[in-house]
C-alpha cells in the first residue's frame, strides 16, 4: 500500500507538468510579433479563459475517486471469493480502486475543457493568430 502511495504521489506531480497549450500557426502576425509576445498573448487569453470557464474540476475528481473506490471493491471482493479472503479482498480492492480513480480524475482535471480551449482560440484568433491545435 505505501508503494501504491508513493506512484500516485509522483503521477500527480508529473501530471501537472503537461498542460496543454495552444499550436500557432506561423502566419504574418506571428513572424511579426515575435514568439515572445506570442506566448504573452497566449497566457493573457488563458486567463482570460479561466475565468470565464466555471470549472469545478476538484468535484470530478472526488466524483472519480468514489467511482473508483466503489467498482474496485466489487473488483476485490470478486478476487476475495475466489482466493478465500472476501474481506481482504474488498479493501485492497477499494484502495486500489479509489487510487486509480483519484488519478484519473487528477488526470482529466488538468485537461482544459472544450469550452476553455474555444475561448483561448477565439480570443488568439480576435488578436490574429491561426491556432492549429494543442498540445
Amino acid at each position: 500500500m505505501k508503494h501504491l502511495m508513493i506512484l500516485i504521489v509522483a503521477f500527480l506531480m508529473l501530471a501537472g507538468c503537461g498542460a496543454q497549450r495552444p499550436v500557432l500557426y506561423p502566419n504574418n502576425h506571428l513572424q511579426q510579433v515575435g514568439e515572445e509576445r506570442a506566448q504573452s498573448d497566449i497566457a493573457d487569453c488563458m486567463q482570460k479563459a479561466e475565468a470565464y470557464v466555471k470549472a469545478n474540476p476538484g468535484a470530478k475528481m472526488v466524483k472519480g475517486t468514489i467511482v473508483g473506490g466503489a467498482a474496485g471493491t466489487v473488483v476485490g471482493g470478486a478476487a476475495g471469493a475466489v482466493t478465500g479472503n472476501l474481506a481482504r479482498g474488498s479493501a485492497v480492492g477499494a484502495a486500489t480502486g479509489a487510487a486509480a480513480g483519484l488519478v484519473r480524475g487528477v488526470a482529466k482535471a488538468s485537461q482544459p475543457t472544450p469550452v476553455f480551449k474555444a475561448f483561448v482560440n477565439r480570443c488568439l484568433k480576435e488578436k490574429g493568430y491561426e491556432p492549429l491545435g494543442w498540445e
